[in-house]
């Protein structure tokens, strides 16, 4: 995997070589440089309210029935299977916050990089239209433009849509669903706060058919104030997690199968012979 410092390297190089390189004037984007943080943490979709039911998410019956069945598993202890199995938690779960956020402004792009698992995203501001064929991914495809809302020569805002997705994906760790037809719609604003400059917002607002109107949600992010930030490695190794019909299995230390949930039956063995046999 390419490290943060390379990425952007090879971000320019391309830009470079593809004959578009373009002299970008900083001073008419926001200040988005540094490391930035999730202000609450990335646990709930809208951290200005509590986790689950908290959320009072505007689902419909038939994906409000969903989520209680998810609550009534992660009670028993059944895992999520995107954390299960190392998935990127995709979008719009992605703009919760996992580790550490760095904002990359280029003339055609603006990259949020995360130091998480394949959560990077791309976000192109060239003008392009949406492509006739979309590659569905957790991330999706994003288009954004920079907006100069004060009429001042200056961007302050960056509007972006995003879509193509594919599953599974939820909102949140609690389990909050996402309509399986993937046909989700993310739109974001991204600006820094008015009266803190270190304080960063996202105002994303989802459209998809589990809900019964769109959720508007205020994310928050606060940058480190150091000037040397320490950038963790975010890694997950879950080898060791295998699913089974559809039920979650672990393999121990000595390499036998157990299960992952308390309680859970043994997998059907009809393909294996039984001792003596």
């Amino acid at each position: 995997m390419l490290s943060r410092s390379c990425l952007i390297i090879v971000c320019a190089l391309l830009a470079m070589a593809s004959g578009r390189a373009q002299v970008i004037d900083f001073s008419k984007y926001p200040d988005l440089t540094g490391q930035w943080h999730a202000i609450g943490g990335p646990d709930r979709f809208d951290m200005s309210k509590p986790a689950g039911l908290g959320q009072q998410a505007p689902l419909t019956p038939e994906y409000q029935a969903i989520f209680d069945a998810s609550l009534k598993d992660r009670a028993a202890g059944k895992p999520d299977i995107t954390n299960f199995f190392c998935l990127s938690p995709g979008m719009p779960r992605v703009t919760n916050g996992y580790g550490e956020l760095e904002f990359v402004i280029t003339s055609d792009t603006t990259y949020i990089l995360i130091d998480h698992i394949l959560d990077d995203r791309r976000i192109y501001t060239d003008g392009r239209s949406w492509p006739a064929e979309l590659e569905p991914s957790r991330l999706g495809y994003s288009i954004g433009h920079w907006v100069d809302s004060k009429d001042d020569g200056h961007f302050d805002v960056l509007e972006v849509e995003t879509r193509g997705f594919r599953g599974p994906r939820i909102f949140d760790d609690s389990g909050l669903p996402l309509h399986e037809d993937n046909e989700t719609v993310v739109k974001e604003r991204i600006f820094l706060d008015a009266a803190d400059r270190d304080v960063a917002h996202d105002e994303v607002t989802v459209y998809d058919h589990a809900l019964t109107r769109p959720w508007t949600v205020m994310k928050s992010y606060r940058r480190d104030s150091s000037p040397h930030p320490v950038w963790t490695e975010g890694h997950c190794e879950n080898s060791n997690h295998v699913m089974i019909d559809g039920r979650p299995y672990m393999l121990s230390p000595d390499g036998y199968l157990i299960p992952a949930v308390n309680d859970e039956p043994p997998p059907d063995l009809r393909y294996f012979k039984k001792a003596g046999q």
